[in-house]
């Protein structure tokens, strides 16, 4: 039997990722009292019933409780019962904002400020992260691509490092954003904006492409930059990062940073330890303003 504890932060995912697992054959039961765990998960082994897959999700809601969860874990390990851990994680000023966005209460907050319940909740909650098999963090995450980071764990079974990694294009006219981890400023390469033909084009087309790519520098950048992240990628997995933001700044984000940030994108495709998925924020953005005069 494949047993998973499904938990982490409110507001992170957490029911919509244990209906996910019900989707792909897992037996799921959310917010079961913690002294129950361990005579279900007997039970869940038994014929008739036997269940090969079940997903039990545990949250803040136990509790005075949850600190027993510790002693359930530790018998479990002692009757070699088999088991992993998924937390669901986001960084805080998403949590309030999804919070904010719902209108509904932190459990922790009371009549209080969201952002101290989350606070109280991640101290509770250290001891479930610290033992995770899986960390996602949904941060950055639509629903599908959440769906294909379980599909990876739990049906594909991949080795999965914990570690997201957001490539994400910009232009340094309209901010920095501020969740990157890593910028990378490339204005020094051949700019499409001053070719008339290419002006109104995007990174995402060949012609662009082929014009950033000229004389090889965007090559040479491109080769150092995998270089330096392939130095990089394991050591951050090592620390305990999950969420990695690359960011790929140009001016404008259209032409230059979408090229390389495409090209970067496909070169970190490759590996399947970690999730993967790519952002161009500012690439309509010239687009919409020359619309609009």
């Amino acid at each position: 039997m494949k047993l998973v504890i499904v938990t982490g932060m409110s507001g992170a995912g957490k029911t919509i990722a244990l209906k996910m697992l019900e989707d792909m054959g897992f037996y799921c039961v959310d917010n079961l009292p913690i002294p129950l765990m361990e005579p279900f998960a007997q039970l869940a082994m038994q014929k008739p019933v036997n269940h090969e897959r079940v997903a039990l999700g545990i949250d803040i809601r136990s509790g005075e409780n949850l600190p027993e969860l510790l002693h359930v874990m530790k018998d479990w390990k002692q009757n070699e019962m088999p088991y992993q851990i998924l937390f669901l994680d986001a960084g805080d000023e998403t949590l309030v904002k999804r919070y904010k966005e719902t209108r509904r209460s932190h459990p922790l907050a009371g009549r209080g400020r969201v952002d101290t319940g989350i606070g109280q909740e991640r101290e509770r909650l250290g001891f479930l992260k610290q033992k995770a098999d899986f960390i996602i963090d949904t941060s950055h995450l639509l629903t599908r691509e959440l769906r294909q980071e379980l599909e990876k764990i739990f049906t594909e079974d991949q080795s999965y490092g914990n570690l997201f990694i957001t490539v994400l294009s910009f232009g340094f006219k309209y901010g920095i954003p501020s969740d990157a981890d890593l910028v990378f400023d490339v204005r020094f390469l051949p700019n499409p904006y001053y070719v008339e033909n290419l002006r109104y084009h995007t990174g995402e087309e060949a012609e662009v492409q082929a014009y950033v790519r000229q004389g090889g520098t965007a090559d040479v950048f491109m080769k150092k930059l995998y270089d330096m992240l392939e130095f990089l990628i394991p050591n951050y997995v090592l620390e305990g990062k999950n969420q990695l933001v690359i960011g790929v700044g140009c001016t404008g984000g259209k032409h230059r940073s979408v090229t390389v940030a495409g090209a970067l994108y496909q070169y970190l495709s490759r590996h399947e330890e970690f999730g993967l998925k790519i952002e161009h924020r500012d690439i309509d953005k010239d687009r919409v303003r020359k619309e609009m005069g």
